[in-house]
């Protein structure tokens, strides 16, 4: 996770901004899911649990991902290799509140969920299905995870 900075008072007005851009943004996403159907899953615990565990999947894709490593570049710099398939970064000088927005799944969780919800209201079929595949992969990524530490422990009986 990101440490915070000291910052200069040029991004202690960004940190504001960043936070009336997401005031807006989750108001836009109420203001547009008015009077929609809203969530189709079943049981409301059900539900939070998929948007949870899509959240989690989307945010460290989003943030961490060698993959989308493109899309933080112009923010970030790469400071070491990190969990399987991902990489550790930290905010270019330049950019270091949208950096540190968008190298940390935390953070940046905030957004993907009111994404997720807000989107849910409005096409709750498509977002559903969206958010069951990623949640497949997150239990996918652990089964991955668990796998691996599995055989390292046979293998280690082994010896």
């Amino acid at each position: 996770m990101t440490e915070p900075t000291s910052g200069s008072n040029n991004e202690g007005h960004t940190h504001l901004a960043v936070l009336a851009a997401f005031g807006v943004y989750a108001g836009a996403w109420l203001r547009a899911g008015r009077g929609r159907a809203g969530p189709t899953t079943s049981g409301a615990m059900s539900g939070v649990l998929l948007t949870g565990a899509a959240t989690f999947r989307l945010s460290r894709l989003l943030s961490k991902a060698q993959i989308t490593r493109p899309l933080r570049a112009p923010f970030t710099e790469v400071e070491e290799a990190g969990a399987p398939a991902e990489l550790n970064e930290t905010p270019k000088s330049s950019h270091p509140v949208l950096g540190s927005l968008l190298s940390c799944p935390f953070c940046l969780g905030v957004w993907v969920a009111t994404t997720l919800t807000g989107a849910r209201r409005i096409w709750p079929r498509e977002v559903e299905a969206v958010e069951h595949a990623l949640a497949a992969v997150a239990t996918a990524d652990a089964l991955h995870l668990l796998y691996a530490r599995l055989v390292r422990a046979a293998e280690g009986d082994q010896e």
